[in-house]
């Protein structure tokens, strides 16, 4: 097992109900006499309930046992079976739901089951102290909003700490290009104008008054929308939820708020984060919005790359950062799982849920990062990760790794600037990569939206192909299979430890078992854009709509520095990053298409 009971929490009743609303996904197939005879049947139809012996009755169970594998008892123990699941099973997993599961999105009662992982224990009192961040001067105000818009996160922070723009003035430049091109990508679920403008002039009074709070002081950033900002709706992208409001303030907004960010725009989940469809539409890629994003952190990566934010907070469970980001080429993290605290967020996994930047550049990720990584106390999986400084990392003591997929570019790049390079193969002999990501992922989803499910809410889902299907067939996954996964998972994570040579590898970023891969053993990944191609079937030879060219950044757990500072140093010969998407100037004869052709990706992405 890769999980660890963490003592804080003690109410029996929460261990309980881990495991027991999961063994409770048994007894939903029992035949619908059985369930009757348990909720009680009325006298009509006891009247025409035809005597059942105990062959026919061990038949019916025998189809329900099959469905779960376990078809291997005798019809005398699959009727003992039925009898204890009917006289205590059920009750108890009945108390369990309505003591922990009478709410969906996993914002209350969190398991008291943790995975933490770390491969060596490097928590230490040094682990809140801060990055050096690097110094940008000679910084000049351009005399375009459009320029002004696709600065980086520290171009910004230094006009605004030498009062070249005030924060206000800064806000209405950002909610301006918002409301701009927000009907186009289908990108932002709310504008939080009101609060923005708070924030900012909250922003330039404490700069008035002599305080800076460091480089995000007063620059306005996006929140993907499954994170509850009070007063705010937070609609996790679904009709089911799409007016909620959540008497809640996520730990991650809290950070960026004390560190003086300025939110402007709730941005596009997709629905119940799973790809990119939600109520409102769906959410389109600058660089060609004839594409969708792809990736539930949708909103995230197309707002960002078109620049209407400097940044954005995303998340990601199973591909919903790294695929967007991909798509819509911009710079991203997905940081070491438990690097971020996640209270006030949506679950769909506790195990797999991580937070990380959308940015313009590695080195605003970095700053990103500073500011919202530590322990958040009502998080229990959130660590206090020790990250050596990235800005300070000696990348000529590296040896990394190239996988036969990785961009070449980013190879010869590194090591011409002294990085050791190696070629590389990452092996583990576990083959069920993405069966056990897709076990863990769907059932403890529907341990979040037990209710959802039960009341037939899922039916109002925006794709029944997606979440609907999966976690009903979640429900017949039994408590011993998911156990033997989270076993699975943990022998993975040896190999890939033990594999593990090099201090960093260059590879693919979107190839699925990848993706599967880093997000069961919790690795760190940067999404590094690294040029562009043509689109196939162009409108017109005169178009400026690309294709995106990424690759991925890996490190061990806890090395997140290390990715960084090699992408930081690829970025600092190379101008890949800094590309601004064509949405106002696409080319003779081109337009925008309404609806837009797309074929549907290989994998759908949470």
């Amino acid at each position: 097992m890769c999980v660890v009971f963490n003592s804080v929490v003690s109410s029996v009743s929460q261990i309980g109900s881990t495991f027991v609303t999961r063994y409770n996904s048994f007894y939903s197939l029992l035949p619908q006499y059985h369930l009757r005879q348990h909720l009680g049947m009325t006298n009509a139809e006891k009247q025409n309930e035809r005597p059942e012996n105990d062959h026919d009755k061990a038949a019916g169970l025998k189809r329900g046992f099959r469905m779960l594998g376990a078809d291997v008892f005798n019809d005398s123990k699959m009727l003992e079976i039925e009898k204890g699941a009917r006289e205590l099973n059920i009750p108890i997993s009945e108390a369990n739901r309505k003591l922990v599961a009478s709410e969906n999105g996993g914002l209350q009662n969190p398991s008291c089951l943790t995975f933490n992982p770390e491969w060596d224990s490097r928590e230490t009192q040094s682990a809140n102290k801060r990055f050096k961040y690097p110094t940008v001067p000679g910084v000049q105000k351009p005399s375009s909003d459009e320029d002004i818009t696709f600065m980086s996160v520290l171009e910004l922070g230094q006009l605004i700490k030498t009062r070249q723009i005030s924060s206000e003035e800064l806000t209405g430049i950002f909610l301006k290009r918002l409301k701009r091109y927000s009907p186009v990508l289908e990108s932002v679920v709310t504008l939080t104008e009101e609060l923005a403008y708070k924030q900012a002039k909250e922003a330039d009074h404490l700069l008035s008054q002599g305080v800076y709070l460091g480089p995000l002081h007063g620059i306005p950033y996006g929140l993907k929308d499954i994170i509850a900002v009070p007063q705010y709706k937070t609609t996790w992208g679904s009709k089911s939820f799409k007016d909620q409001v959540l008497d809640s303030e996520a730990w991650v907004y809290k950070k960026l708020r004390s560190a003086g960010a300025v939110l402007v725009a709730k941005l596009v989940s997709g629905s119940l984060a799973y790809d990119d469809i939600w109520f409102g539409g769906r959410t389109r890629n600058p660089w060609n919005i004839e594409e969708y994003s792809t990736g539930s952190s949708a909103g995230p990566a197309s707002s960002t790359s078109a620049g209407m934010v400097p940044f954005a907070i995303g998340s990601e469970t199973a591909g919903s950062m790294t695929y967007p980001a991909a798509r819509c080429g911009v710079t991203a993290l997905r940081p070491t799982f438990g690097t971020v605290g996640r209270t006030g967020v949506m679950s769909l996994s506790e195990s797999l849920d991580k937070l990380g930047p959308f940015c313009r550049s590695a080195a605003d990720c970095a700053i990103i990062l500073d500011s919202i990584r530590g322990k958040d106390p009502d998080d229990l999986s959130s660590r206090n990760i020790f990250f050596d400084d990235p800005f300070m990392v000696d990348i000529t003591k590296l040896t990394v790794g190239y996988l036969e997929d990785a961009d070449m570019e980013v190879v010869h790049v590194l090591q011409s600037k002294g990085v050791k390079v190696v070629p590389f193969e990452l092996n583990y002999t576990v083959d069920s990569v993405q069966g056990i990501l897709n076990y863990t992922m769907d059932v403890d989803m529907l341990a979040h939206f037990d209710e959802w499910q039960r009341t037939g809410m899922d039916d109002e889902y925006e794709a029944q192909d997606q979440w609907p299907l999966e976690v009903r067939r979640a429900r017949v996954v039994t408590a011993v299979d998911y156990v033997q996964a989270q076993r699975a998972r943990g022998k993975l994570i040896r190999e890939v430890r033990e594999s593990f040579k090099v201090d960093a590898f260059i590879g693919n970023v979107t190839d699925w078992e990848k993706v599967c891969m880093g997000n069961l053993v919790g690795l760190p990944v940067m999404v590094v854009p690294t040029g562009f191609k043509k689109i196939s079937d162009p409108p017109s030879n005169e178009t400026r709509r690309k294709t995106t060219v990424t690759t991925g950044i890996y490190a061990p757990p806890d090395r997140d520095h290390i990715a960084l500072a090699l992408a930081m140093v690829y970025q600092s010969v190379t101008d890949h990053h800094k590309q601004r998407p064509p949405i106002d100037d696409l080319g003779p004869h081109d337009s925008i298409p309404n609806p837009p052709k797309h074929i549907i990706p290989p994998r759908q992405l949470r």
